[in-house]
């Protein structure tokens, strides 16, 4: 169905937009947060625990992150395909995208295993500490199981989304995120009576709790009456060929570009190894208190994917330029918000990711606060792109911001990173400025792609 030949109907207000944006992007908004708060707990309880170990597991979840958010392209994919499917009440492409997806995830998670097993070999290539290495690789050979779960919840994430119904997303990423917390406090210190298993103890945490969200999304989708229509997981192992390469095509650039801004933050956490320990942990701290904050402009980013992606199946331009502003204006709001907190209590922020006890606090502290001035600079700038990127996703436009985004992040990006930390000398908050201006290079690329739409959508078919 050629979208652009349909009428086009007056849009709905602003505030019904700003309502249904809310509507489906805070519960996004929400599994994102509940999601970074597995990751977050390992850093503050791994924190308290030493500074070396904190350290390791910086690089060993980042390396576990790199990979697991190219296969997040794949699921990302399943978003806009579903999400104009159910624009078009077409439930049968929904399930065909969502089931194929997840054949596409699964045959992922199975290739990827071999390389993040030989972590420690590749750490050590790279310049870091062997001791650091070899705790790197301890979390990562345990850690690494879950990527089956974790990917897989991520595809029945696109499925709810896609239907306006991502509220059992929410709970079930909180339910995970409480049965981490716990492990993670019994297995890492030994508590009731548990081995002290440090590391270990966080990724047996982190492989648990995934497997847990994922099966209690997969419960609520194969039993709930809004969704047994879909049929999600009956003959599961039946292919749909036509929906698998069309998911593959859209994912293999979404993988890219999600991987290009991921991998230019692992480059800066290797340069900051460079500058030693305390360095490299005090990064970690300052990119997590950074993640918690994209959490939000990132899970608006995918309410942007479905809003536009439903009006763009039923044809309605003006609700679709509608719904992009809405979401976009929301977007700068919030990371605004998030910036001044950054600005106006960094040390209060890093605190809460130090022992006092611990004999380098006063030193972490020092050298994290600095890095996370610069981060609150690039808020905003990292808020407009990831939105920009949802809206391309929603209409299928993936190929053009892939090289936009490996433009901007790697040889942009990287190049000013190393040059401002090394080459200028200003070590840490030199290489995060770097990151700053990749950012919004990218941010300003991706709008100007998203405002010229009309010149690829004359011929597109949804």
């Amino acid at each position: 169905m050629d979208t652009l030949s349909m009428p086009t109907r007056e849009p709905r207000s602003w505030g019904t937009h700003v309502r249904a944006t809310l509507a489906l992007g805070l519960p996004l908004v929400g599994t994102q947060i509940a999601q970074i708060a597995i990751a977050t707990t390992d850093v503050v309880m791994l924190g308290w625990y030493g500074t070396e170990e904190l350290a390791a597991t910086v690089l060993g979840s980042q390396a576990f992150f790199i990979v697991y958010i190219f296969g997040v392209g794949f699921a990302s994919a399943i978003l806009p395909l579903a999400a104009q499917a159910e624009g078009r009440n077409d439930p049968t492409h929904v399930r065909r995208s969502v089931r194929m997806g997840m054949w596409i995830l699964l045959i992922y998670a199975a290739v990827v295993m071999p390389f993040l097993w030989q972590l420690e070999a590749i750490l050590i290539a790279v310049g870091q500490k062997p001791e650091l290495a070899a705790l790197a690789s301890d979390y990562i050979r345990i850690a690494q199981w879950g990527m089956f779960p974790a990917l897989m919840m991520m595809a029945l994430r696109s499925f709810f989304a896609a239907r306006s119904r991502a509220g059992i997303v929410l709970w079930s990423a909180l339910i995970g995120t409480l049965v981490n917390g716990v492990l993670n406090y019994i297995l890492i210190f030994g508590a009731f009576g548990a081995p002290e298993m440090g590391v270990r103890g966080a990724a047996i945490a982190s492989v648990v709790s995934s497997a847990v969200i994922f099966l209690i999304m997969a419960g609520w989708a194969t039993l709930h009456p809004r969704h047994l229509e879909y049929r999600l997981f009956q003959r599961f192992w039946r292919p749909e060929w036509p929906a698998f390469f069309e998911v593959f095509r859209l994912g293999v650039p979404i993988g890219f570009t999600i991987l290009a801004e991921v991998g230019l933050f692992m480059a800066a956490s290797l340069m900051m190894g460079w500058l030693g320990t305390v360095s490299l942990a005090a990064h970690g701290i300052a990119i997590q208190l950074a993640s918690i904050s994209f959490m939000v402009p990132l899970g608006l980013s995918h309410a942007a994917t479905v809003r536009v992606g439903q009006a763009y199946g039923r044809g309605d331009m003006a609700e679709l330029a509608r719904a992009a502003h809405t979401v976009m204006g929301l977007s700068v709001l919030i990371s605004l918000a998030a910036a001044s907190l950054f600005w106006f209590m960094p040390e209060t922020l890093v605190g809460l990711f130090v022992d006092n006890a611990n004999p380098d606090a006063a030193e972490l502290i020092s050298v994290a606060v600095p890095l996370l001035l610069v981060a609150a600079a690039f808020q905003i700038v990292d808020a407009i792109q990831a939105i920009a990127a949802g809206l391309l996703r929603g209409i299928k436009d993936t190929r053009i911001p892939m090289f936009i985004a490996v433009v901007s992040y790697w040889p942009i990006g990287l190049s000013a990173a190393y040059g401002f930390g090394f080459g200028l000398g200003y070590g840490g908050p030199g290489i995060w400025a770097g990151l700053a201006l990749g950012l919004g290079v990218a941010a300003v690329l991706l709008n100007l792609r998203f405002a010229n739409r009309d010149r690829f959508l004359d011929v597109a078919k949804a």
